[in-house]
């Protein structure tokens, strides 16, 4: 079994895409996970190229959000796309990044994400407010790479 799927259980994995989902009911901003075994890379550098992989700065607000994880080099980054980041105040993600690696010293490692996303969904509600139109532009499933 390979580091990435023995990161999280399947149904630890299910828990965090319902709370994505619950996160999204909450604001019309569009989370997403991914994990990786490792990055030779910069963290927050690759997580911006894996951000765009995944197709997030498509959609209509520009308010797509990435949770990233390298499971080797215990690496973990949160972005926001530029609708996000035109609006929130430069420390936005700080918390939130504390809740999640906080969670995540203490071998949480699911609790820590879906935490961090129901937080995520909370404070971007403020800026990104459910509407009744709102669609789900991205999918809630893990990436995985």
């Amino acid at each position: 079994m390979s580091e990435i799927e023995e990161f999280l259980t399947q149904e630890e994995e299910k828990k965090i895409i319902e709370a994505i989902r619950v996160a999204e009911k909450e604001t019309s901003g569009e989370i997403r996970v991914h994990i990786e075994k490792d990055s030779a890379k910069h963290c927050l550098e690759h997580a911006k190229e894996i951000f765009h992989l995944l197709h997030m700065d498509e959609t209509e607000a520009k308010n797509g959000v990435l949770f990233y994880v390298a499971v080797n080099t215990h690496q973990f980054a949160i972005i926001g796309d530029s609708g996000i980041d035109e609006k929130v105040p430069d420390n936005f993600w700080n918390d939130v990044k504390d809740t999640v690696t906080g969670e995540f010293s203490k071998g949480n490692k699911a609790g820590g994400l879906i935490l961090g996303i129901l937080e995520a969904g909370q404070k971007l509600k403020q800026y990104f407010p459910f509407q009744d139109e709102d669609k789900n532009e991205l999918s809630d499933d893990i990436s995985k790479s």
